[in-house]
């Protein structure tokens, strides 16, 4: 029987039992899901306890009185729970490998695109080195002072003159 059956037995609340079998650490069966299970003697022990506490005993007193019960361990259906436990370990484990994929490919794509990106501004800083240097050299012209005409060198340095005639030399045309 389980919880609710036995409560409706004695006539008490589930959580009345529930605290009986917790405060008296009575060893009681439970289920896969963990619910409590009751056998007859186990439901005669605790028809005997709410007699007991009827007739006006408290529930600390009945704790010493009360023999424990060996320690008994439910029965648990292995063969469709294995292999449904052994299909939800090896779905999880496809499920992580799949992820981890994901990530590396993601992983991977994202750091083609950051050496895309740093290839691009490479180039651009490449570009701005050179127009800088060309800006550097305009304004370097742009800063020296002219130079002046060179003066005329002819004829290996000599100057060649003009000859005067007689009459213009001695009135100064």
């Amino acid at each position: 029987m389980n919880t609710s059956e036995v409560a409706k037995l004695l006539g008490v609340s589930a959580s009345t039992i529930q605290r009986w079998v917790k405060l008296m650490e009575l060893p009681m069966e439970r289920n896969e899901r963990g619910h409590y299970h009751f056998n007859s003697e186990d439901i005669e022990l605790l028809k005997t306890i709410h007699e007991q506490l009827q007739n006006g005993r408290l529930l600390q007193d009945l704790s010493p009185v009360i023999e424990k019960k060996r320690v008994r361990k439910g029965a648990v259906k292995l063969g469709e729970k294995e292999t449904a436990m052994e299909r939800l370990v090896t779905k999880v484990s496809e499920l992580e490998i799949s992820l981890n994929s994901k990530a590396d490919s993601v992983t991977s794509y994202q750091i083609l695109q950051h050496r895309r990106e740093i290839d691009d501004l490479q180039n651009h800083v490449t570009l701005l080195a050179l127009e800088l240097e060309r800006l550097q050299i305009q304004i370097k012209e742009m800063n020296t002072p002219p130079q002046l005409d060179k003066p005329l060198v002819l004829n290996d340095s000599k100057v060649k003159r003009k000859k005067k005639n007689i009459v213009s030399s001695l009135f100064g045309f």
